[in-house]
């Protein structure tokens, strides 16, 4: 019998990837926090999570020769990118607000610690499951 990975992880090993990418552009928003005419960008984890879910449950995985190549399709692309909307626009038109943007990436952090510890959970029921305990 082999174990399927897809099946026992669940959607937790697409939303730690979901986390770490969007952990990524609440940085770069935060470190443009004080460059004119930067707009702020975030991604809807929800959606793109939703759309991964369902592509994984109707299409077979690509089949690649090597390690190397570029995944087909994924988040973080410039098409799942959303502009934020600011609450108080700057006169030199940047859009990022420190305190939304900090206030976000402490959300992801921790939504990235619970389900780390998820998956977490499951490799050592897995493991203890292969070792018969």
């Amino acid at each position: 019998m082999t174990i399927s990975f897809e099946r026992a992880l669940g959607i937790h090993e697409q939303a730690v990837n979901l986390r770490v990418q969007r952990a990524e552009i609440l940085a770069n928003n935060i470190a443009n926090a004080d460059t004119p005419g930067f707009k702020a960008r975030d991604l809807d984890f929800r959606a793109i999570l939703a759309q991964q879910t369902a592509k994984a449950d109707q299409a077979l995985p690509l089949a690649t020769t090597s390690g190397n190549h570029l995944p087909a399709a994924g988040a973080g692309h410039a098409a799942d990118l959303l502009y934020r909307q600011p609450t108080q626009p700057s006169l030199d038109g940047n859009t990022v607000d420190s305190q939304t943007e900090l206030a976000e990436f402490m959300k992801n952090t921790l939504d990235f610690q619970s389900s780390f510890q998820f998956l977490n959970s499951k490799f050592k029921g897995l493991s203890n499951a292969i070792k018969g305990e």
